[in-house]
């Protein structure tokens, strides 16, 4: 996290604060996670090099920039193309070249590169959205925060083993902005 210039992926009025301990604005209604809440969701897909990662929920692409900066590439879904646009280049100009970013639904991941080794889902969604399970590789990683409301949301590991099967384990309490979709995953 520390090769990540946290200022350059929020607007200037909050870049006083880029280092501080806490989520930032980035406009169009969304959020940059607080360092801390970035740090422990990346640790917990266990990050290798070989690396092959799905994020959901690009924003300013501050967390795309962290998993990359630890895994061999990453793909990131943005469902606001202005987000998706500014990510995209502010990634491309910061030298990300293993970062690929698109415009689309979240909820349904971006299944032409699965299967993937870990997907990271940067919004709160109110059931873990299948098209995601069904992406991820054997042996891979999921780490989703799950709930309604932003009381009521838990952040959810979800693991897939060597034989395919698929648990759940549910960790610390978390408030993200919605997983909106525009179909039911």
């Amino acid at each position: 996290m520390a090769h990540v210039p946290r200022h350059e992926f929020v607007p200037r009025w909050e870049q006083p604060y880029s280092y501080e301990n806490r989520p930032l604005s980035i406009g169009q209604g969304q959020t940059i996670s607080q360092p801390y809440i970035v740090a422990a969701m990346t640790q917990m897909l266990r990050p290798r090099p070989d690396m092959r990662v799905l994020e959901i929920g690009t924003g300013c692409g501050y967390q795309a920039a962290v998993l990359a900066e630890c895994m061999a590439d990453v793909w990131t879904v943005e469902r606001i193309p202005e987000l998706a646009e500014a990510a995209a280049a502010r990634l491309k100009r910061l030298g990300y070249a293993n970062v690929h970013v698109k415009t689309a639904d979240g909820a349904l991941g971006w299944p032409e590169h699965a299967p993937y080794d870990g997907i990271l889902v940067t919004a709160a969604a109110s059931e873990i959205p299948v098209a995601l399970v069904d992406q991820l590789d054997q042996g891979g990683r999921m780490v989703i925060p799950v709930g309604v409301g932003r009381y009521e949301q838990v952040l959810t590991l979800v693991s897939r083993n060597e034989d395919g099967e698929v648990s759940e384990e549910r960790g610390l309490p978390v408030a993200f902005v919605p997983l909106i979709t525009a179909k039911k995953p």
